[in-house]
């Protein structure tokens, strides 16, 4: 017999070489028809796997992310049979799941293929889901493996066996297709019961542009029809709210080719959303106990190293700029921390002083590659809402609990309700990675957890996943469409101040190192406005946006009436326009729509003879008349922080 730990706790005995599947059974029948897969020990298996020791076992359904990645990549099996049953001697890459769905890169040889070939794509690919064909793992040796794919004359199957060692090779088949898997796999092929292919790109073979391209198909699959009818709402949804579209027509940022790629442009509109972002992040920091700094857009290249930048990440910096000095080299900034170190070095430290807080927008730049760049999401040049905290090591948890409280203050003043701390952590398996002794790699780890649950965050732990300096606490947030973003982060630091020899004398008269914080609650300026655009669908609050009314003049006779209503609101800070345009009213008003503009100030005869004026709110309609004294208190409160 052995024992099966559950997740909540109980353990349960079972036979010697029983499976997930047989677990789930013995639970609930109903349990079973829904198991995609099991964490047998921390790993996904098979549901169908024997398990032949003591083991910690968790089911796996379409509510677990790992069950949505296990029925993802078994759909890129049934994709791939589908397609050598059309195009017979198609050659295949790789097939991972990715967030949303799955891609498989093909060889289709000289056999035209696009979008046009979708829909009998999806057809073959529901029809071969009827046989409910079991995936069947089997265990082969390399010679075996190589004489396999060598007779299917799959060159790319051959590259990826060249790098595997022989013991750990597997393959799974279902129905007609064989494919060199590590696995696992849902039980059989009749989960999948809706499936639509998304598009179709090039992907070179292995990421080198020197080997040949390969045709990359993107397709997501679900276990219910109305699921894809959802997940494709959402889509067209998100189409809506893509924040490149509405950044234009919003006028908040722009690119020019004459510029640069990746470096964006912000517009009036938009430098006043984010110059509001900016204040409204500067009083917390001061509130908070920060000093705000400023520090070079570039820095020696020696600071690079010296920090262990150059190292890690000088192949994704800019070019160095030569000086006339014979060899002397700078960068443009790829991060503000060795200039903070800097700083901190500038006068002897007691340990009465700490803990020091710097805050700073620095503005860092990092060479990404063309074809990763995409709107504000990802570009070359960004504003860091950066800060580092100096800190003995006794008030390293206190301060930690303080930054999470600063950023749970943000996410409260934006909307942003559903989010996970994630604690990412060094790869225990790959400590070359990472810099520094394994003693403050374990301080640093326990510090964040310790402060995660103190602060009662619903957590989840990722290996691997941490800064080469350091582990982290990393923000997923969902918006509104459930998408989630990494926003906020937060890191313990042991390394940096060893590198950079900072020292505070302590009570023991004794020198000291200090720990670093590094955090950031909006991340990067750019990524978050992004973010916040397609979250809100451009319908910022009201504190935020850009243009809070508009007045709109029946006609030219009112004028005067409404520039004197626009002093008395912009003398309270409220920003605003007057449409002056000679249009109908019914014209400027969907103008104002269509522009988000969060109040419509409608005068006319009545409103100018009576001190009035005629309210619409965006989205909702007419609000009534009311002094222009009652609406400035009315929008006074609305924009309070």
């Amino acid at each position: 017999m052995i024992n099966i730990t559950l997740p909540d706790g109980s353990v349960r005995q079972y036979d010697k070489g029983t499976t997930s599947m047989q677990i789930a059974m013995s639970i609930s029948e109903g349990l079973a028809r829904n198991v995609l897969a099991a964490e047998v020990n921390g790993q996904v298996w098979d549901a169908s796997r024997p398990i032949e020791h003591d083991s910690t076992v968790k089911l796996l359904t379409w509510s677990d992310t790992n069950g949505k990645a296990t029925f993802w990549h078994s759909s890129a099996h049934l994709m791939a049979e589908a397609l050598e049953a059309l195009y017979p001697g198609t050659k295949f890459g790789i097939g991972p799941a990715i967030e949303t769905g799955f891609y498989y890169d093909v060889d289709f040889g000289d056999k035209e293929f696009s979008s046009d070939n979708f829909k009998q794509i999806e057809d073959k690919m529901l029809e071969l889901a009827k046989n409910r064909e079991e995936y069947i793992r089997k265990p082969v040796s390399k010679a075996e493996a190589v004489e396999y794919f060598t007779e299917k004359g799959d060159e790319y199957k051959l590259d990826l066996i060249k790098d595997l060692p022989d013991g750990s090779i597997t393959f799974y088949t279902q129905g007609n297709f064989t494919d060199l898997c590590r696995g696992p796999h849902i039980p059989n092929t009749g989960f999948v019961k809706a499936v639509k292919l998304m598009n179709v790109a090039g992907a070179y073979w292995r990421g080198d542009e020197t080997r040949k391209q390969l045709t990359r198909i993107y397709a997501v699959t679900f276990p219910k029809q109305s699921e894809l009818t959802d997940y494709l709402h959402l889509i067209e949804e998100a189409k809506k709210r893509d924040h490149r579209k509405l950044g234009k027509e919003l006028e908040l940022f722009a690119f020019s080719e004459k510029v640069g790629m990746g470096l964006p442009l912000w517009l009036p509109k938009g430098t006043a959303l984010r110059e509001r972002l900016v204040e409204f992040m500067r009083k917390a920091q001061v509130k908070a106990g920060y000093e705000q700094v400023i520090s070079p857009h570039i820095g020696h290249k020696n600071l690079y190293v010296t920090s262990g930048h150059y190292e890690k990440y000088g192949k994704d910096s800019f070019q160095p700029i030569q000086t006339p000095q014979e060899g002397e080299e700078f960068f443009l900034k790829p991060m503000n921390c060795p200039h903070h170190c800097e700083m901190y070095k500038t006068k002897p430290r007691s340990y009465k002083d700490l803990p020091v807080r710097y805050a700073e927008f620095g503005t860092v730049y990092r060479y990404e590659q063309s074809g990763e760049l995409h709107g504000l999401t990802r570009v070359r040049g960004f504003t860091q809402d950066d800060a580092h905290l100096f800190c003995r090591p006794d008030q390293v948890k206190e301060e930690f609990k303080k930054v999470i409280d600063l950023v749970l203050y943000v996410f409260s003043a934006l909307g942003f309700e559903d989010y996970t701390a994630q604690i990412s952590l060094r790869d225990p398996e790959n400590k070359a990675k990472y810099i520094g002794s394994d003693e403050n790699w374990a301080l640093a780890e326990r510090s964040i957890i310790e402060a995660a649950n103190e602060k009662g965050l619903r957590t989840v732990v990722e290996l691997g996943e941490a800064a080469f300096y350091g582990p982290k606490l990393d923000f997923m947030v969902k918006d509104a469409l459930g998408r989630k973003w990494q926003l906020g982060t937060i890191q313990v630091d042991y390394n940096l101040p060893e590198r950079f020899e900072l020292e505070y004398t302590g009570s023991d008269n004794q020198k000291h190192r200090p720990v670093m914080i590094h955090r950031a609650p909006f991340g990067s300026l750019e990524r978050f406005v992004a973010v916040l655009i397609e979250h809100c669908a451009g319908n910022f609050p009201l504190w935020l946006s850009p243009e809070q009314f508009t007045i709109l003049p029946i006609s030219e006779k009112y004028e005067e009436y409404a520039k004197k209503l626009s002093d008395i609101l912009k003398d309270s800070d409220i920003c605003g326009l007057i449409d002056f345009r000679d249009e109908k009213i019914g014209r400027k008003i969907r103008d104002a729509e269509v522009k988000k503009i969060p109040y419509m100030l409608i005068v006319g005869e009545k409103e100018a003879a009576e001190g009035l004026v005629s309210v619409r709110k965006h989205g909702q309609g007419d609000l009534g008349s009311m002094t222009i004294d009652e609406f400035k208190k009315q929008i006074l409160k609305e924009i309070t922080v």
